[in-house]
């Protein structure tokens, strides 16, 4: 095999041209290349690249110079520089993959001709095919097209990259295979009890066939011994199916969950176009945009921007952010180094260079733009990989773990309960033996009734539905919450969500609607204009602004904009306006949710890119930043409050900065000046211009406007004398942002959002204190935050005297001591950088609060992380910002977090509803069995083995079911949050437990050994109806009882939200037709008789008492049975703590 060896470097990114000229033109020249011999070299680990250009392949037909192999080797945790260059660096992968670094892949790009390394000499991926400067500046598109040709086949009906999809495949990664219902069938059987039921329903199996066809029966005593175990074994395997389908819908709900959570898109360039695709559809040879917030879609190699840092710490396990150097600039190095015009493939020596031109997928931008070249995507990229190979294993909400607890503990005192039952029973068995009479194979059946009946009560007696209902619970409320545009990343945040006690929410886009607009300015002071404002005088109250700065507010209402802007400014004023909108910003042109053409970017710079097309005539933004010369740019930097763009002009270099208006002007030495005589010239800003500006600027933040300032500097030279210099050629922007010459200010209107103030006050009303925490000015913040009622009304004085604002360096710069002091009235933060915010959270965090808080910006990602919940937009939030959080708002409305807590609290109430029903049922159920198995001459309990199994499965799967699915009430916010050292079951449960447990047994038993004397039944089929009555009863006793465990306080209201729950119908439906068939049909296996319509009322009258005996609990004070519970619980910690260290059980 051969490779080819580049003769020169051409250089075909220009470093003094804007990032954005990558997407917009096209280069002038062809690019010449040499096929050389030279072979290139065998890598260490045995993969050799056996010819880097003109690889013939089977895996990819000769349509590329490389295989996805190949490819999967360059970019890894090792950073190899000498496999970069055996590639031939980026100009060798640019044109082995057959794409451009400046336009990207062609749209038209379907089916590929065979890949021939000669053809590359004069046609290399997208450059010029001998069209003129003049034709490719008047119709780039049109050349682009033509260019393009040369990569189809002919067949235009061919899928779109129908050869590149099939060679290195798109960013698809496969889903994480889910068990099937066998497996989880398995697992849901894998359960010791269930193990020691098995065994006791064959050993009863093998007696029963041995009675049934070893043994002479009459007409009256069929041969039916058999069919308890079969039901025994029939009622296993209807709980290991009912657990396992409710997993099995589970596991596919949070599927669908993470599918949504994945779907995102990334900014690529295309036919020299950016566009925004589905990171689905990145594919290798894509040129994609890299911006501060973004997860990387794929491996790459970096091809050119400014500053551009990586958190690789999820893939390379660095905890550093690595600075990424352009390739070509890295291909050079080496170059240099080894002493060579040109590097030779796999022969130069690069282990001494400590440039990083790699891109990982998975990694994180945290600083600076740019652009790279994708080489792997999907499986093959470094991302894929670790995906595929690592394991996720199962892990537990804080509720999970504290119902676990409670539930070993509660099967705990059930064993305790079964092994006295057996010990009574057997010890009595023994005792009678020797007058027994039976034969031996009764004898044993006998036996074995004992060893199934105790097996029985430990099976009722542990809970195991409790952890199935938190499951259901939270898999429902996340699935609801989806409807409701909220994506749980993590099922924990769902149920911590409803016990916050803190929210520290943003402004811009989450409490308000995030649509701005220009609606007054200023260039220099006196020239004042405005759009009608966009408020009213009334619309905000004004009583904090001082009489000046109201003044300033309506001094601004004056002059139209349309009217300043098209009369007053001159041109070369409104040239430097537009250069300063245009060339510092990220946003591009593209197609919006309505087909047509737009602004794509953050709502502030489309707002300053909307003013400057309807009044400073800015077209395309293609076209407008073509004719700028850009030398650095620096991406808004939350400490600095700006961002900056240093562009060539004539014969100086200017340096545009925009960003935080009073942050800004602090840092203006002088102010802009201009004339139709004189131009554009500046003078110093006096202390009274100073003054007229913070005038300007209060006014505005008095009306609820985002101020924004233009600022500039020239300098004769580029760098700067004395500035420092970062490795990338960069100039420290700290050391040029100084002596700045204040141009003009915007104030951008941005309305809130509709059910904003009632969202605020249901929080409220909840216990939930909002604290507003922005980077805007502390006026326009005060404004925004007496607007949406986080501050208190000025009318309530003693309130609004409580409420505290400032601004976060004031913040950070108190004591601990101060901190503690003054945030619990702590409501707006304002010019608070995200550090600020992170030691909010921290400091609330100590104080014993529950924190949510809200974020969009990379450098939001610490306080995300660091708070009980993070809250990422899902509209205008970045990758890392999504990352870090728990939960995405994805329409970004603070309303949603309403909904939110409401559904946390749902999960909360839902678990303890059930909880107060299970224990109910389990206390009932093991006593019952207890009392009536000792009282009884045979060792039989009132309840049959059966039987108590059906009550066993709808205590756990149906009651989870209908119990765990209730949606949230209004009235829930009601209440305030839960304090965390709270108690899982509250008096008020204990009440009702205690109080059912009480008159359920009384009932079941009174009807047990004194229903025949009260009814007067003597018959064999009437004791046999009483016996099924007890069980009747007492099933319908639960059925009602579950209206009751609809509410977890001393409300009377039991149905409330019943008729918006149709599952809970459902389930109670059910349970009664499976009640009603098992009396009518059960027969034998049941040890059920069908009843009379007298009894059925007997059996269903004390069912319907359960509710009014369920109110008569309400008026039982709290405070008397709270010392009983006490004591009680000390008592059996004590007992249960010195059964374990005597047995060394550990629960």
């Amino acid at each position: 095999m051969q490779a080819d060896q580049p003769e020169h470097l051409h250089n075909q990114i220009d470093s003094t041209n804007p990032l954005f000229q990558h997407e917009d033109r096209l280069p002038s020249s062809p690019t010449h290349t040499r096929i050389s011999t030279a072979n290139a070299e065998s890598t260490k680990d045995g993969g050799a690249l056996s010819s880097v250009a003109g690889f013939k392949a089977s895996e990819n037909r000769s349509k590329f110079a490389f295989s996805p192999r190949q490819l999967g080797r360059l970019v890894n945790s090792d950073k190899s520089l000498p496999t970069f260059c055996q590639f031939g660096g980026l100009d060798g992968l640019e044109r082995g993959l057959r794409s451009d670094r400046r336009c990207g892949l062609s749209a038209q790009e379907t089916v590929l001709d065979d890949y021939h390394a000669a053809t590359l000499h004069s046609t290399p991926g997208f450059a010029s095919i001998g069209a003129s400067e003049e034709e490719e500046a008047l119709a780039p598109l049109a050349i682009l097209s033509a260019a393009a040709t040369w990569t189809t086949s002919g067949r235009p009906l061919e899928a779109a990259f129908a050869d590149r999809k099939r060679v290195f495949k798109d960013s698809t990664l496969p889903p994480k295979r889910l068990l099937n219902i066998f497996q989880l069938m398995w697992m849901a059987y894998n359960d010791l009890v269930l193990f020691l039921l098995t065994a006791a329903a064959a050993v009863s199996l093998a007696v029963g066939f041995y009675q049934a066809f070893a043994t002479v029966h009459t007409p009256s005593n069929p041969a039916i011994e058999w069919v308890e175990g079969v039901a025994i074994l029939v009622a296993i395997v209807i709980i290991v199916l009912a657990s396992s389908v409710n997993d099995w819908e589970k596991e596919r709900q949070f599927a669908k969950l993470n599918k949504r959570q994945l779907d995102r898109t990334v900014k690529v360039i295309r036919s020299a176009i950016s566009q925004v695709i589905p990171v689905s559809d990145v594919l290798v040879g894509d040129v994609v945009h890299l911006e501060p917030g973004d997860v990387v879609p794929a491996d790459g190699i970096f091809i050119d921007g400014y500053n551009v840092r990586c958190d690789e710490s999820t893939t390379t396990g660095e905890t550093h952010l690595v600075h990424k150097h352009p390739g070509e600039e890295v291909f050079r190095a080496i170059a240099i180094q080894a002493g060579e015009k040109e590097p030779r493939q796999g022969e130069a020596d690069a282990s001494q260079i400590k440039l990083d031109p790699f891109i990982f997928s998975g990694s994180k931008v945290a600083e600076g733009l740019g652009t790279f070249l994708v080489t792997a995507t999907g499986v093959n990229s470094t991302f894929g990989k670790i995906l595929l190979s690592s394991k996720e294993e199962p892990s537990f909400t804080p509720l999970q773990t504290k119902l676990n607890k409670l539930a070993k503990t509660i099967a705990w005192f059930g064993f305790a309960a079964a092994l006295l039952l057996f010990v009574v029973l057997f010890t009595k068995f023994l005792v009678q033996l020797p007058h027994n009479s039976q034969a031996p194979s009764e004898k044993g059946q006998s036996f074995l009734k004992i060893l199934i009946i105790s097996l029985t009560v430990l099976v009722i007696a542990v809970p195991e539905g409790l952890p199935l209902a938190v499951t259901l619970a939270l898999a429902f409320a996340s699935k609801r919450m989806l409807k409701e545009n909220i994506l749980v990343r993590q099922l924990k945040a769902c149920e911590t969500m409803g016990n916050v006690t803190n929210i520290c929410s943003d402004k811009t886009g989450t409490l308000t609607q995030n649509k701005m607009k220009v609606v007054a300015g200023a260039v220099g002071t006196a020239q004042l204009f405005n759009d009608k404002l966009g408020v009213s005088l009334t619309a905000v109250d004004l009583e904090a602004a001082s009489p000046q700065e109201i003044s300033a507010a309506s001094a601004t209402m004056t002059v139209p904009i349309g009217g300043f802007i098209g009369g007053d400014l001159i041109d070369d004023v409104k040239e430097m306006l537009k250069q300063s909108i245009v060339a510092n910003s990220t946003a591009f042109d593209g197609p919006g949710e309505d087909g047509q053409q737009t602004f794509i970017g953050s709502e502030t710079e489309t707002a300053l890119l909307n003013f400057a097309r309807h009044h400073l005539g800015v077209g395309p933004l293609s076209t407008e930043r073509s004719n700028i010369k850009i030398v650095q740019l620096v991406p808004f930097d939350a400490k600095c409050q700006c961002m900056g763009t240093v562009v060539e002009l004539d014969s100086i270099h200017r340096l545009y900065v925009k960003g935080a208006s009073e942050v800004l002007l602090r840092k203006c030495t002088r102010i802009m000046q201009y004339s139709v005589e004189k131009g554009v010239w500046d003078i110093e800003l006096t202390t009274e211009n100073s003054e007229s500006l913070n005038q300007i600027i209060s006014g505005y933040a008095s009306h609820s406007l985002r101020t924004i300032s233009f600022v500039y500097r020239d300098f004769g030279e580029w760098p700067p004398p004395g500035t420092r210099i970062l490795d990338g050629g960069e100039v420290v922007f700290e050391d040029i942002l100084q002596n700045l010459v204040f141009f003009g200010l915007v104030g951008i209107h941005d309305p809130l959002r509709e059910g904003t103030q009632e969202a605020v006050q249901a929080c409220h009303k909840a216990g939930v204190i909002v604290r507003m925490v922005t980077g805007d000015n502390i006026l326009t913040a005060k404004a925004m935050a007496k607007e949406c009622g986080i501050l208190s009304s000025p009318t309530l004085a003693t309130a609004a005297a409580i409420d505290i604002t400032m601004e976060g360096p004031e913040f950070r710069s108190l004591s601990p001591e101060e901190m503690d002091r003054i945030i619990p009235n702590l409501k707006v933060l304002a010019r608070s950088s995200p550090d600020d915010k992170r030691i909010l959270v921290t400091r609330l965090k100590e104080m014993g609060e529950i924190v949510a808080v809200t974020g969009d910006g990379t450098n939001d990602a610490p306080a995300l992380a660091a708070a009980h919940i993070g809250l990422s937009m899902g509209i205008s939030g970045t990758e890392v910002a999504r990352e870090a959080s728990s939960i995405v708002l994805m329409n970004d409305d603070f309303s949603s977090i309403v909904k939110a807590i409401m559904w946390g609290r749902a999960v909360s109430d839902a678990v303890k509803k059930f909880l107060q029903f299970q224990i109910t049922v389990s206390i009932t159920s093991v006593m019952l069995t207890f009392v009536s198995a000792i009282a009884s001459s045979t060792e039989t309990s009132v309840l049959t083995a059966v039987q108590l199994m059906w009550i066993n499965l709808f205590q756990d799967t149906m009651a989870a079911l209908a119990l765990a699915t209730d949606p949230p009430a209004p009235t829930i916010l009601d209440k305030k949050p839960d304090p965390r050292p709270a108690p899982l079951i509250t008096i008020p449960m204990w009440k009702m437990i205690f109080g059912q447990s009480t008159y359920q047994l009384a009932v079941t038993l009174i009807l047990h050994f004194g229903g025949a004397a009260i009814l007067n039944y003597h018959a064999d089929l009437e004791l046999a109806q009483l016996q099924t009555m007890v069980f009747n009863v007492y099933v319908w006793m639960n059925i009602f009882n579950m209206y009751n465990n609809r509410r977890i306080d001393d409300n009377f209201n039991i149905l409330e939200g019943l008729f918006r729950n149709y599952l809970f119908l459902a389930i109670t439906t059910i349970m009664i037709g499976g009640q009603v068939l098992i009396i009518f049909i059960g027969g034998e296996s049941f040890s059920v008789t069908r009843l009379t319509a007298a009894q059925w009322a007997i059996s269903v009258v004390p069912g319907v008492l359960c509710i009014p005996f369920g109110f008569a609990m309400h008026f039982i004070p709290n405070e008397f049975l709270d010392r009983w519970v006490q004591a009680l619980g000390g008592l059996s910690g004590a007992l249960l703590s010195r059964a374990r260290r005597r047995t060394g059980v550990v629960v």
